[in-house]
């Protein structure tokens, strides 16, 4: 996913529904970016903040506990998702809205149904039966003058 979204130094990545955070561990580790990941669980956020301190990235990532529809994602330039399609077409406004033209938007497995990404990646495991993974980015396009 991070690849996909061509993640640099410079880059605030925001991961929806972080877990326990290896996606922003893993973009501050391999590319030194900064992280948030949003999670509504408690105890996800909590080992998160662990696995961040193990891994000695807590300078550059930070976890919130909150529902990822009131987290204040304006300052994202990658926001990272494995969400169901249903939670992603609810979020897809959101998105469109807060984040700042140019910023990459990468869904594992689930896609956004009418808006076509602008880059799409099979992967694919030993046994392509058991392991197929669809990897979708889209590019927030620049507003329309009103």
């Amino acid at each position: 996913m991070l690849k996909l979204a061509e993640v640099k130094k410079d880059d605030i990545v925001y991961d929806l529904g972080c877990g326990d955070g290896r996606i922003v561990i893993q973009a501050a580790k391999a590319y030194g970016a900064r992280g948030v990941g949003i999670d509504i669980d408690p105890q996800r956020i909590k080992e998160a903040n662990d696995n961040a301190r193990k891994a000695g990235v807590e300078e550059l990532v930070r976890f919130e506990e909150r529902d990822l529809f009131q987290a204040d994602i304006h300052n994202a330039t990658v926001v990272t998702l494995f969400l169901r399609e249903d939670v992603n077409l609810r979020l897809r406004p959101k998105l469109l809205k807060d984040l700042k033209p140019g910023a990459r938007i990468v869904a594992n497995t689930f896609d956004m149904y009418d808006w076509k990404p602008d880059k799409q990646l099979t992967l694919s495991g030993p046994s392509a039966e058991l392991f197929s993974r669809k990897l979708y980015l889209w590019i927030v396009p620049k507003r329309s003058a009103k």
